[in-house]
């Protein structure tokens, strides 16, 4: 099963990649649901808090931890739920019954988009590079999130850790790409 798994894999099961001050690593398999509804709605924010964890942040570019799951801002109605490898059914289910009858959407998108670990001393350098973020920890820092572009590829950006660590969700036709960038970006720093 696991050769399966890699075959689907967008980047074909590549090993991570760069310095240790710019380490790069695929994380294919996450579950990622959008998750649509009205943020002023008590309702909602506690029946997705009793499905996941947690309610959606309402504040804007920031993330939640909800137990082993991530409740990502992407706008003042619309976040991203990333649920650990295999999960993201039971989390779909658990969001459709907890919201059943309230105005709200629930999509998975899991096989859209790609994540890439971005960790090391110099990962702010390498995303710098190619960002138009400004990524200066006063102003990003863990925790938080941004829809933005990074060489030319329309990404998601979340800060999960002071090394600094950040996930990057890429769309699948973009992960070639967006890997060889990252990958030439970081050799500066090797």
């Amino acid at each position: 099963m696991a050769d399966a798994i890699t075959e689907m894999s967008p980047l074909g099961g590549r090993a991570g990649s760069g310095a240790d001050t710019a380490v790069i690593v695929e994380h294919p398999h996450l579950g990622k649901i959008n998750l649509r509804g009205d943020s002023g709605d008590q309702a909602f924010m506690d029946a997705v808090a009793a499905a996941v964890g947690a309610a959606p942040p309402v504040e804007a570019n920031t993330s939640v931890k909800a137990g082993k799951n991530n409740i990502l801002w992407l706008g003042p109605d619309e976040w991203l739920v990333i649920t650990p490898e295999g999960t993201q059914g039971a989390a779909e289910e658990a969001l459709r019954s907890a919201l059943e009858g309230q105005h709200a959407s629930i999509i998975d998108g899991s096989d859209a988009r790609t994540m890439i670990r971005l960790h090391g001393a110099h990962a702010r350098d390498v995303l710098m590079k190619g960002c138009p973020l400004d990524l200066h920890p006063r102003t990003f820092g863990p925790g938080q999130c941004a829809q933005s572009i990074l060489a030319k590829a329309d990404v998601l950006i979340h800060q999960t850790g002071d090394a600094p660590t950040y996930d990057i969700y890429v769309l699948c036709s973009f992960s070639r790409y967006l890997w060889d960038w990252l990958a030439d970006a970081a050799k500066e720093f090797s």
